[in-house]
Order: structure tokens, then C-alpha cells, then sequence
């Protein structure tokens, strides 16, 4: 393998083999995969920096059952990088599991850690859709924007 790519292919296994084995005891390993000032940027956050990162994921395994990512493809080259991904939990006090499907794009420092995390995925359809009441309002609303 290339040096070069063998270089940008390590951070991004590292990377995914933390998404894929994150739970609340792996959480101090976000500093290990992230830059100190590391940008991350979701449908419902955008912060900066360790604790803020490690509270999102403190927060997510508050509110959802058995959280579970799985990344189904990856790319890296020339300190960027893009995956794919599936992210599987439940929901509390409802029966089933859901699926949310994204992609993200990644930028890492020298390092090899990533300083900027930006994630890609349809809030509307994946999450507010599947809500009873308000999801018959959201499809209503994408027919209406459609026609």
C-alpha cells in the first residue's frame, strides 16, 4: 500500500472502529480521535472541543436505547474524509428499533485526529416523520412543496 494512503486510511479506521464500539465507557477515547478545538457539526449541534463532543454522546446515551453505529463505507485522501453510516437504536418507552441513515464529512490535523466533523442526514424523514402526530404533518408539508 502507498504511504500516503496507508498514512490517511489509519485515523479513518481509527475513527470508525470508535463509532462502531462506542459506548459510555469508551467515551474518554474521543480525545484520542478528535483534536482538542475539533469542530463537530449535526442537525441539532454545533460545538467545539472535547467535553462539548464527549456531551453530546453523554446526552445520546440518555435518551436512546442501545445506540449503535455502523459505518457502511469510508473514503480518506489528502486529510479529508467521508463516510457512510447507519445509526441503530430504540427509542425509550416505545416498542422497536430505528434506523437513521447519514454520511459525514471529516478533516484531520496533522495529527491524524479529526478536526472537523460535519454530519449529513435528512432529520425530517429519518426522525420527525416516524413521530405519530407530527410526522403526518411533515409528510403533508413535503407532498404541499412537492406539487
Amino acid at each position: 500500500m502507498n504511504e500516503a494512503l496507508h498514512l490517511q486510511l489509519d485515523p479513518m479506521r481509527r475513527l470508525v472502529r470508535f463509532y462502531e464500539t462506542l459506548e459510555p465507557g469508551t467515551l474518554g477515547q474521543v480525545r484520542g480521535v478528535y483534536a482538542p478545538d475539533a469542530f463537530f457539526k449535526d442537525p441539532f449541534n454545533e460545538v467545539r472541543g472535547h467535553a462539548a463532543i464527549i456531551g453530546i454522546f453523554e446526552h445520546m446515551f440518555k435518551r436512546v436505547e442501545e445506540p449503535r453505529f455502523l459505518v457502511t463505507q469510508f473514503m480518506a485522501q489528502d486529510g479529508q474524509g467521508f463516510l457512510t453510516w447507519e445509526f441503530r437504536f430504540g427509542m425509550r418507552g416505545a416498542a422497536g428499533r430505528q434506523t437513521i441513515r447519514g454520511a459525514t464529512h471529516l478533516e484531520f490535523g496533522a495529527d491524524g485526529r479529526v478536526s472537523m466533523h460535519r454530519d449529513y442526514w435528512d432529520a425530517a424523514e429519518e426522525l420527525y416523520e416516524k413521530i405519530p402526530l407530527l410526522g403526518g404533518f411533515m409528510r403533508l408539508l413535503k407532498r404541499r412543496a412537492r406539487s
